[in-house]
């Protein structure tokens, strides 16, 4: 198994001081290199402060000039937000100046608040289409002079300028659903997936998913499938207890967008009290510790060998979840030099 890092500019409130935030988000990166990890994803979400990248291809070219090695990957870029001339040749470049550690990830977009701001009048519900036009279009930029007139996007003959680097550039969906996987596999994509704060139940359902895309589409492609889940390494009960408390804000926040109450101020959706909400057994502190990465470096090895059973390829480290920045870096620390050992 090899593992991924997921890494954001988070503020949980306007006491976060911006330049500590930038300065802690390429210190992970650098640490995630230094200790081994295959990739590093940027996001893109647009007017929330809890993650902030407005533009995923400017924050990897930060990180690739701080960097050598490590692959740098979009999780996701949002299809719907984007022309497709204007993302080939934004992802181009970046394989460009990086030497070709781009990893190209696509998906249709989280939140209904964002979709009313960059693309109003779309539902969230929606945006898959746009994702599924998108993506052989970027590809076809990539090869040379291609004409478009599809159902969102028309436009004449144009290539993409500049071309990637690399003569494949591994492409990524974001599935959770039957209908994501099946597209992802006839495009002969990768898959990433992530359950959320959900059982192992949840993840052996994605993976039976896979496997039924992979034998519907019988088209020879062996897809990397790669798994996300918070995490968060600790060797003391102080440690433990920051972990579980800083995820228990971050999912109250999450609450109000997927909900899309529309109680965002300056940028930061208000808590939303997490013993209030219905099914609020899924935000039990000892529910979390058992289905996120949480734990003793012990307990995380064991979590992880169970995703390797299964047939996770690559594990993607979700490290932001407003923890403080030291303990964050504990964590890491702790991964890097006594878990990912174990899988060496």
């Amino acid at each position: 198994m090899k593992f991924q890092l997921a890494v954001n500019l988070e503020r949980m409130d306007a006491s976060a001081d911006m330049m500590a935030v930038r300065d802690h988000t390429l210190d992970m990166v650098r640490m995630a290199e230094q200790g081994g990890f295959s990739t590093v994803w940027a996001a893109e979400h647009h007017a929330l402060e809890m993650t902030i990248a407005p533009n995923p291809f400017q924050i990897l070219t930060w990180w690739a000039e701080h960097t050598s090695t490590i692959r740098l990957g979009t999780a996701v870029a949002t299809a719907a937000y984007w022309h497709p001339i204007n993302l080939a040749g934004e992802a181009a470049f970046l394989d460009l100046i990086s030497d070709g550690r781009l990893e190209f990830g696509i998906g249709s977009g989280a939140y209904q608040r964002e979709f009313d701001r960059m693309r109003p009048g779309l539902k969230q519900s929606d945006a898959w289409q746009y994702m599924q036009e998108m993506l052989p279009a970027v590809r076809a930029l990539w090869q040379g002079d291609y004409a478009h007139d599809g159902e969102f996007w028309q436009f004449p003959t144009s290539t993409s300028c500049p071309k990637p680097l690399q003569s494949q550039v591994p492409v990524w969906v974001a599935a959770r659903s039957p209908i994501t996987f099946d597209y992802a596999l006839r495009e002969k994509c990768h898959v990433m997936s992530w359950p959320l704060t959900r059982g192992f139940d949840e993840a052996e359902k994605y993976k039976q998913q896979l496997d039924e895309a992979v034998a519907k589409a019988d088209n020879g492609f062996r897809p990397t499938f790669a798994m996300m889940r918070h995490a968060a390494v600790y060797e003391t009960a102080g440690d433990r207890q920051k972990a579980l408390d800083a995820i228990r804000l971050v999912l109250g926040q999450f609450e109000n967008l997927f909900r899309n109450s529309g109680d965002v101020a300056d940028g930061f959706p208000k808590q939303i009290p997490l013993d209030q909400l219905e099914g609020r057994e899924q935000y039990d502190p000892a529910m979390l510790e058992e289905n996120l990465l949480f734990g003793s470096p012990e307990e995380v090895i064991e979590k992880l060998k169970r995703y390797e059973a299964l047939g996770v390829d690559e594990f993607i480290y979700y490290a932001s979840m407003g923890l403080d920045h030291d303990t964050q870096k504990r964590s890491m620390e702790l991964f890097c030099d006594k878990v990912i050992p174990a899988f060496q």
